[in-house]
């Protein structure tokens, strides 16, 4: 069995898999029960100046019959005292030495920064993570993303903390800016030993349509949350792989935002994470999640040879570039499965009214446009169904393809219910790769000879 241990700037865990810092990280009791589940590390929800919470704090966003595919919260950090806060973080450490426990802090001034570093410390934390992420009620008071908005502020708040801390300082970053890369490199000129992101999304997730009040409702009056679940994953995807392939970034990973599964922590960790921390999926499920995710991500590295999970980190960074990169020369064209074909037509309802006019019927062999196109390139060839297989499933209400028109946009095989009824394959074109950024070189180099 591949090994699942992993160092994330210092802070040694035996898997990868965290609790984030949230609900399910709020006392001592429920990360001891998540130890025992199987989770590797937990940061603490945030500690700071004693908050007051308002009930309700918390929406969501269903979909398709799905619970919480995305999930608004208002609460704030944690609402209870300090002193409960630590001696707990120190019973969960004594009782637990090998598990990693982060402690997430949000204060104002240099010297509150000061003080409750050396608190953690003092507990038995094995490393901190600074929340410059939280999109409400504490930005509102110059904490939270008000600070991950401003990377200057940023970049010095996190300097006081690394001078003052002895364990390893982790900088949770916002989504909400123009450039993840700004705050992340901040970070980094700060003094920070890793990074942590995704935190939420500034978000409204819905309204009342009775009462007009924006949810969830408090007292008949709401506010914009934090939205989280397995709607961020993309955007969370996206920004670690942004920092994960920069240059200028040279520190670990802690990856968060909709990790549900064993899959989706391993695209995290192909993506440049080094540990993956979760939070929405245990609030829907519970702890036990995690017992899944270890036996899925121990037989995934087993089957592709990786002896450990290491080997994974970064895995997929570079094969991410730039859109101009990418080679204009490649064509694939869709395929119907007619033996598996169950004559729905929505590839062709798609793909007539969102796309590009290549999937026909037989009833309507002459459904898309004909004579010139719609950009003017070129008229489009006459369309010829193919031959009927007496055992198509669907019969004449099988679609077909004019693959001179198809543009392999995979719209069709995106909407298309039957697995493996609709396939993507690659057409020689007999060109050579050539990327829009090479083709722009040799016209300016041709200018300019």
């Amino acid at each position: 069995m591949a090994d699942l241990a992993i160092n994330m700037c210092g802070i040694k865990s035996p898997n990868p898999f965290w609790l984030a810092s949230g609900p399910p990280t709020n006392c001592g009791e429920q990360i001891m029960r998540a130890f025992d589940a199987g989770w590797g590390g937990a940061v603490w929800k945030t500690l700071g100046d004693p908050i007051v919470n308002v009930s309700s704090r918390l929406g969501s966003v269903d979909y398709a019959g799905n619970r919480m595919s995305g999930l608004n919260n208002i609460e704030l950090i944690t609402d209870r005292p300090l002193e409960a806060n630590f001696r707990e973080i120190y019973a969960v450490k004594k009782k637990y030495p090998d598990h990693a426990v982060i402690v997430s802090l949000m204060v104002e001034s240099r010297e509150e920064w000061k003080e409750i570093v050396n608190m953690s410390i003092d507990a038995g934390a094995d490393g901190l993570e600074l929340n410059f992420g939280c999109p409400h009620g504490m930005c509102e008071r110059g904490m939270g993303s008000s600070v991950g908005q401003e990377p200057k502020v940023l970049e010095k708040i996190t300097s006081w903390v690394a001078e003052a801390s002895s364990i390893p300082v982790l900088v949770k970053l916002t989504p909400n800016v123009g450039d993840i890369l700004d705050p992340g490199l901040a970070a980094v000129k700060g003094g920070a030993d890793g990074l942590s992101l995704i935190n939420t999304i500034k978000s409204i997730v819905g309204v009342d349509l009775d009462n007009f009040v924006p949810l969830p409702s408090v007292r008949n009056k709401s506010t914009n949350g934090g939205y989280c679940g397995p709607a961020v994953k993309p955007i969370a995807l996206h920004m670690i792989a942004a920092l994960a392939r920069d240059p200028g970034v040279k520190i670990p990973i802690s990856g968060i935002g909709g990790i549900s599964t064993w899959r989706d922590a391993a695209e995290f960790i192909a993506l440049g994470s080094t540990s993956v921390q979760v939070c929405t999926a245990v609030m829907h499920y519970g702890y036990r999640i995690v017992e899944d995710m270890i036996d899925g991500l121990s037989n995934y590295l087993d089957d592709k040879g990786m002896r450990s999970v290491n080997e994974l980190i970064g895995k997929a960074v570079p094969n991410y570039t730039d859109w101009g990169n990418l080679d204009l020369n490649y064509k694939i064209v869709a395929r119907i499965n007619e033996e598996k074909c169950i004559g729905c037509q929505l590839c062709y309802i798609a793909c007539l009214d969102g796309a590009h006019q290549c999937i026909h019927t037989r009833q309507n062999p002459c459904s898309a446009f004909h004579g010139e196109s719609d950009h003017g390139a070129r008229p489009r060839t006459e369309v010829k169904p193919p031959v009927m297989h007496e055992s198509s499933a669907g019969g004449e209400h099988v679609p077909f393809i004019d693959e001179e028109e198809c543009v392999g946009c995979n719209l069709c095989n995106l909407v298309c219910p039957v697995p493996a009824c609709i396939e993507m394959v690659e057409q020689d074109t007999g060109k050579a790769p050539e990327s829009w950024n090479e083709r722009m070189s040799k016209q300016l180099g041709g200018f300019g000879g």
